[in-house]
């Protein structure tokens, strides 16, 4: 049984896609996407709806509250036991996401220490911290406004007394994987990007904000995706709504450029155009690469 993967930017249509290859090939899609696993985080994250799941089975979306912590090497465990599962049913993995270390951790055969120690960072600036790893690891490739992976990679090393350069990694697939990858030219992922981000001011993202806010909660869940923070100093009558707005769809188009690069560079992906005046086309090219190589 192979697995089916499907990677690309944010906004790009990997969510209806494993719909539509969820019902060909006898699927059950896992999530792939590190916000998406918390509970309360529906607008801004784009998580599927129980609608646009149109009866297919979807796992490890909404396991975490946003009090709680989700390391990659939890869901590398997690996400293998349901690949096989799946696999053991008869049923297609189909993986969906644009988190790539997400993807790689669970297919790949990497070793992941758990990070038992875990550091507030908040009071350093980005240089600052950025120094703090040169002075651990003077080789690192992790670019200095990647603040997430600067702190992981620094969490590793007062958790494990590595450096996180020197983790075991391989190009070594554990499961039999075909890659999907959808893409459109930057001027359409662009519009798709702020479309979907006024589309979703509309659909209650400003409620949806407020009530994190509200909670006072200020965990790595909460201030990781694009779309709640952003809406935080409005709320404190720091900044129009009009600026947070603007700066959502800005840093929604610059993670999208993100995920392109990673994945180009971390994966042999087969990428396919998005036809989005008939994406039943799309899923026909993508269903005939598929049977070519089953």
């Amino acid at each position: 049984m192979k697995v089916i993967c499907i990677v690309g930017p944010t906004a790009v249509g990997k969510t209806k896609l494993s719909i539509e290859l969820a019902k060909i090939y006898n699927g059950e899609i896992i999530n792939a996407d590190s916000t998406q696993v918390y509970k309360d985080l529906d607008i801004a994250t784009a998580k599927v709806t129980k609608k646009e799941m149109e009866g297919i089975k979807h796992h490890l979306f909404d396991i975490k509250d946003i009090t709680e912590d989700y390391t990659v090497y939890e869901y590398q465990k997690d996400a293998r036991n349901k690949i096989d599962e799946l696999i053991k049913k008869n049923k297609t993995p189909i993986l969906v996401g644009g988190t790539g270390l997400y993807i790689k951790a669970c297919l790949y055969d990497y070793k992941f220490e758990e990070e038992t120690i875990k550091n507030d960072y908040s009071a350093y600036s980005n240089e600052e911290l950025y120094n703090k790893l040169l002075s651990i690891d003077s080789e690192t490739k992790i670019h200095i406004n990647n603040r997430k992976r600067v702190e992981r990679a620094l969490d590793y090393y007062y958790s494990n007394n590595k450096i996180f350069s020197s983790k075991e990694k391989t190009d070594k697939l554990l499961y039999d994987t075909i890659f999907i990858g959808l893409t459109t030219n930057r001027e359409n992922l662009y519009d798709r990007i702020n479309n979907r981000v006024d589309i979703m001011i509309k659909d209650g993202l400003i409620d949806e904000a407020k009530k994190i806010y509200d909670t006072n909660v200020r965990t790595k869940a909460v201030l990781t995706p694009i779309g709640y923070k952003e809406l935080f100093p409005y709320f404190e009558k720091k900044e129009s709504l009009e600026n947070s707005i603007e700066l959502i769809k800005q840093r929604s188009r610059r993670y999208a450029k993100r995920q392109y690069t990673w994945f180009n560079n971390q994966m042999k992906i087969n990428w396919f155009n998005t036809n989005y005046e008939d994406f039943n086309k799309t899923v026909e090219e993508i269903k005939k690469f598929i049977g070519g190589n089953l």
